[in-house]
C-alpha cells in the first residue's frame, strides 16, 4: 500500500485533482484499491476527496479550482443563471476568480457586446471568444492552483475601469464576521472591483454558509445583492437576498 501511496501522492501533485478511475487505470487496480489507499491519505489531510476525485491540498483551506467546480455543481448553476439575469447585453462587467463565478461566466456566454475586467484566466478565456465581447485580463503573474492574478498590474487594470456590475465570489459566510476568503489579496481584488462597480453582487452557494476564512470581507451595504441556492439564516441587512430553486 505505501508503494501506492506514493503514486497517488505522485498524481494529484501533478494534476491538482484526479478521479478515482483514472488513479486505478494508472496503478493497475481497481477502484476499491484506490479507495483503500485514498482513505488515509485524506484521514491524515494529505489530500481531499471530493465526488469520485482526489485532490491536493497545496493551498490550505480551498481545493484547487477545477475540483472546486465539481462540488455543488447543481446549486452554483442555478445561482449562476440568477446572476447572468442581472446582466445585460451591452454591459461591463467585473467578474473575481471563483467557482462559482466561473459558472457565472458560462451563463454570460448567452450575452452579446460584454466588456469583462477579470483577473481569472478561466473567466477571461470563457468569455473572450464570444463575438462583440470585449474582455481585459487583469495581471501578469498567475497562480498555480487557478491561473488567477494579484500582482501590482491586476489592480492597476480593475482600477482603471468602470462596470455597472461586479461579481464577486467568497470562501465563506460566518454569521458574525459575514463574508470571507482565504486571503489578503482575494480580499483587495474584491474591493477593488467593488469600488469600480455601480452594484455589487455576491454570488455564494450555501456549502458555505456557518464556514469562516482568514479574511474578512467589508460588510455588506445597501445595494448589494446576495444570490444563493438557501436562505442563510441570520441578518445580512441591508443587502438584497435572493435565493434560487435548485
Amino acid at each position: 500500500m505505501a508503494l501506492y501511496e506514493q503514486e497517488v501522492l505522485n498524481a494529484v501533485s501533478l494534476r491538482g485533482t484526479i478521479s478515482v478511475r483514472e488513479l486505478a487505470t494508472l496503478l493497475s487496480v481497481s477502484e476499491q484499491t484506490v479507495r483503500r489507499v485514498v482513505k488515509p491519505l485524506v484521514e491524515r489531510g494529505v489530500v481531499d476527496k471530493v465526488h469520485g476525485a482526489v485532490v491536493g491540498r497545496s493551498r490550505p483551506g480551498e481545493a484547487p479550482f477545477l475540483a472546486r467546480m465539481t462540488v455543488q455543481q447543481r446549486q452554483k448553476v442555478a445561482i449562476a443563471g440568477a446572476v447572468a439575469a442581472l446582466v445585460r447585453d451591452g454591459d461591463a462587467v467585473a467578474l473575481d476568480t471563483g467557482s462559482t463565478t466561473g459558472f457565472v461566466a458560462q451563463a454570460l456566454r448567452q450575452h452579446r457586446g460584454l466588456t469583462v475586467v477579470t483577473n481569472s484566466t478561466f473567466i477571461a478565456t470563457t468569455l473572450a471568444t464570444i463575438p462583440g465581447n470585449r474582455v481585459h485580463m487583469a495581471g501578469v503573474e498567475l497562480r498555480n492552483h487557478d491561473g488567477a492574478s494579484f500582482d501590482a498590474s491586476a489592480f492597476a487594470v480593475v482600477r482603471s475601469m468602470r462596470v455597472r456590475v461586479a461579481i464577486l465570489s467568497a470562501s465563506a459566510l460566518h454569521p458574525v464576521r459575514g463574508l470571507m476568503v482565504q486571503e489578503h489579496a482575494e480580499a483587495e481584488m474584491s474591493a477593488a472591483m467593488g469600488d469600480i462597480a455601480h452594484m455589487r453582487v455576491f454570488a455564494v452557494d450555501s456549502s458555505k454558509f456557518g464556514s469562516s476564512a482568514l479574511v474578512a470581507l467589508p460588510p455588506l451595504r445597501a445595494g448589494d445583492v446576495l444570490v444563493t441556492d438557501r436562505d442563510p439564516g441570520h441578518d445580512l441587512a441591508p443587502c438584497d437576498r435572493r435565493v434560487v430553486s435548485v
